[in-house]
């Protein structure tokens, strides 16, 4: 490597103009790097071989340590012990505002810079002098190398813009590699010796916080024992007024405290009753010792705006019994002169059932709107899948498909089949319907999901998978585990939105008494655990204990609905799991969800050698359908398979339809909520009432109890629930047919 080399060649500039001076500087609470760990050097310059020179320089196996070791022996005489600094770390930045970036990172992960050499000269974009002023703005303790050339800045050109810095050294270019190997030396050990100072005086402080701390808490002491003896002093005086009749007896929870202190002197039987203390209790306590608000600072807010003038009627707050129960109440609060004393008299009504009453009023109203929602939804949804499915399996049943072809179709319908059992789960919510258990292996379904979820949180996040290297099988709805999976990875998505990490891994557990403590309902025995770890915003302890309850969100107004982890815990509860979370504010957040294990083997999926032939046939159908592209898809089926098909949108058009034809239907395919006032179980009582004979399948994207109260009074239902594919149609279609007329769905 040259000795000597310049940053890069001249650009006649002029300096950015206006700069402001730097800010003061503000106090950054960063750890002293240890003496072995490596002294992180920032070279700023958009020169690439600048960055390649540096880099060698400070290599600990570069000879410049030689010739620095010899220089220094020259200088001070006689043979010198090696001065080898501690091994440097170096990164690049090419730009100013990428150098900005790299700094408060590093500040961020706690292992800031000690040392940067900063170009003069970056076109485009800020030049050193105001990458500088940037950088010192977030991090004023940076130990700062500016590299100019004599044709650049002067001193005073430069003093004038960011002011004179103790933290500030100009190297003159061309330079050569012991200087700046001796400026980083002493620059880096400045930067360390600095940071000892400052732990020292950090700790100092520390101190004396504690001293004051201390008197503070003997002040205090000494009020308390000044104010216990004035209570004491007008007992005799006040006992007749606070024993009176009207207080004692009153049904409604009261006390009194006496003022300024804030102890209370009386509370009478309602009150006792309510919380649970006895009466020696109160006497002599104060609301914050006896814990008795669930907000600290909430006795105090409406005391000082008592004293303000203002009224405290009825104010919501939540008070804490002795078992810990916290009882809904509205505070009323009045002063009043007890002898030549001030107190106050604490009114707590208790609200508690009339809240829950309420609250189960409400929650009701609200899981019965999302029912009807819920059904009109995937009533539409499914029209859309029935279409998908559909087409699809016309598709694959195509002879010599291209390969890429037959893949994608076969992606497509497995999609189709994912986007309809989310649509169940939306209905299970709302309706509680059972939920489809099969045997499966949870790693594996987690692993075929991983794809899906990096897509879903987005390349910004790093997702990382630690499966149990033994087979975690668990009987559960696949679809369900799907969504508390998904649920999970968009709530950490949502936490991390400038990035993080997201970590899945699964292992076996099996309860013990403190997991049966925390989860009473829950069985004991083997469970397989899923974790869910991101390093986001976290949590604070009011918002954790929420997270479950429906439509409660952090989110603004529009941004979410509050029913992903409510729907969570329920399809948990379903299955006979739980669910638990860890959080803390600024450092992440995990969820740990639990599902029991079983014994069972799981079914084979492996691949069916052949394709199973798809039933044929001669009969004539009629079907009956509102969605257009749904009724002649369905038709496109059929008549592919050899049936005579007429179609229908309503049930007026098909009694049109079955008298242009006189009545000549083997069967009736039917949707069963239809327009025009005609039902698809109407329009079948209709026609069968002409021929009993006739053969009836109904289907509908509803759910079956949904789909229509008048399905309970058919026998031998033929239901064919939205979405279906090719061969669930047709396989319904032959069975109905095939089946003795006195066995078909006779009403």
């Amino acid at each position: 490597m040259n000795p000597r080399f310049d940053a890069h060649s001249e650009h006649p500039e002029t300096p950015a103009p206006g700069l402001r001076p730097i800010p003061a500087a503000k106090t950054h609470n960063l750890n002293v790097v240890p003496a072995s760990s490596p002294l992180r050097i920032l070279v700023i310059d958009d020169n690439a071989a600048i960055h390649d020179d540096f880099r060698k320089i400070f290599s600990s196996e570069d000879a410049t340590q030689t010739d620095l070791d010899s220089a220094t022996a020259a200088l001070f005489g006689g043979e010198t012990e090696s001065a080898r600094h501690t091994d440097f770390e170096v990164d690049s930045a090419y730009q100013g505002r990428e150098g900005l970036q790299m700094v408060k990172q590093a500040l961020l992960q706690g292992r800031p810079y000690a040392l940067a050499f900063v170009d003069v000269r970056m076109p485009p974009g800020w030049d050193g002098i105001e990458t500088i002023q940037h950088v010192w703005r977030s991090y004023p303790s940076l130990q700062v190398v500016i590299c100019t050339a004599y044709s650049d800045y002067s001193w005073s050109q430069i003093t004038r813009q960011i002011g004179c810095n103790d933290n500030l050294v100009i190297l003159k270019k061309p330079f050569d590699n012991i200087e700046v190997l001796q400026l980083a030396n002493a620059l880096t050990r400045k930067w360390v010796l600095a940071q000892q100072a400052k732990c020292q005086l950090d700790g100092l402080d520390r101190i004396v916080q504690q001293r004051t701390a201390e008197l503070h808490d003997a002040n205090q002491t000494l009020l308390k024992e000044i104010a216990e003896r004035k209570l004491i002093e007008n007992a005799l005086r006040l006992s007749e007024e606070r024993f009176s009749k009207a207080f004692r007896a009153s049904p409604i929870p009261m006390a009194i405290e006496v003022l300024p202190g804030g102890q209370f002197v009386d509370a009478n039987d309602a009150l006792l009753r309510m919380t649970g203390y006895a009466r020696e209790d109160w006497n002599g306590s104060s609301p914050d010792k006896l814990c008795l608000f669930a907000e600290a600072d909430f006795h105090t807010r409406l005391v000082s705006a008592l004293r303000g003038g203002q009224p405290v009627r009825q104010t919501p707050s939540n008070i804490h019994t002795r078992s810990g129960q916290k009882r809904d109440t509205l505070i009323s609060m009045e002063l009043l002169d007890l002898g030549d004393q001030p107190h106050l008299l604490l009114i707590a009504e208790d609200v508690t059932e009339r809240t829950a009453l309420e609250q189960e009023l409400r929650q009701a109203q609200k899981v019965e709107a999302i029912g009807q929602l819920a059904a009109g939804v995937a009533h539409d949804f499914n029209n859309i899948l029935t279409v998908i499915h559909g087409h699809a399996s016309l598709s694959l049943a195509v002879a010599n498909l291209n390969t890429q072809v037959t893949d994608s179709l076969r992606q497509i319908s497995s999609a189709a089949d994912r986007a309809a059992g989310l649509t169940r789960q939306l209905l299970a919510f709302s309706r509680k319907q059972t939920i489809q258990r099969r045997v499966f292996d949870i790693n594996e379904v987690l692993a075929n999901l991983h794809k899906m979820l990096g897509r879903l949180i987005g390349e910004h996040i790093t997702l990382s998978c630690n499966f149990h290297p033994l087979p975690l099988r668990v009987s559960a709805d696949i679809g369900c585990v799907e969504q508390v999976m998904i649920n999970l990875a968009v709530n950490a998505r949502d936490a991390m939105l400038e990035g993080g990490e997201l970590k899945i891994s699964t292992s076996p557990v099996t309860t013990d008494d403190q997991i049966l403590r925390r989860n009473p309902e829950v069985q004991a025995g083997p469970y397989a655990r899923v974790s869910v770890q991101d390093t986001g915003c976290g949590m604070t302890p009011d918002v954790l204990a929420r997270i479950f309850e429906p439509f409660f969100t952090t989110k603004e107004v529009g941004k979410g609905t509050g029913l992903g982890l409510a729907t969570v815990y329920g399809i948990l509860k379903q299955h006979g799991g739980w669910i638990e979370v860890n959080s803390v504010p600024g450092k992440g957040s995990t969820f740990h969800f639990y599902l029991p294990l079983t014994a069972l083997p799981a079914p084979d999926s492996s691949p069916v050698a052949a394709a199973k032939t798809l039933p044929r046939g001669h009969e004539t159908i009629l079907v009956v359908e509102d969605e257009q592209s749904l009724r002649e898809m369905t038709a496109k089926i059929l008549r592919g398979q050899g049936h005579t098909v007429h179609t229908a949108a309503s049930g007026p058009q098909a009694l049109k339809v079955w008298k242009s034809q006189q009545g000549k239907f083997d069967l009736l395919l039917t949707d069963v909520v239809m327009p025009e006032a005609v039902s698809g179980v109407a329009l079948s009582e209709t026609l069968r009432g002409e021929a009993p004979g006739l053969r009836v399948v109904y289907m509908s994207g509803y759910s079956l109890d949904f789909a229509g109260k008048d399905l309970s009074k058919l026998k031998g239902l033929c239901f064919l629930q939205k979405p279906f594919n090719q061969a669930q149609l047709l396989e319904i279609i032959r069975a109905s047919l095939d089946s003795p007329p006195s066995s078909d769905n006779s009403p």
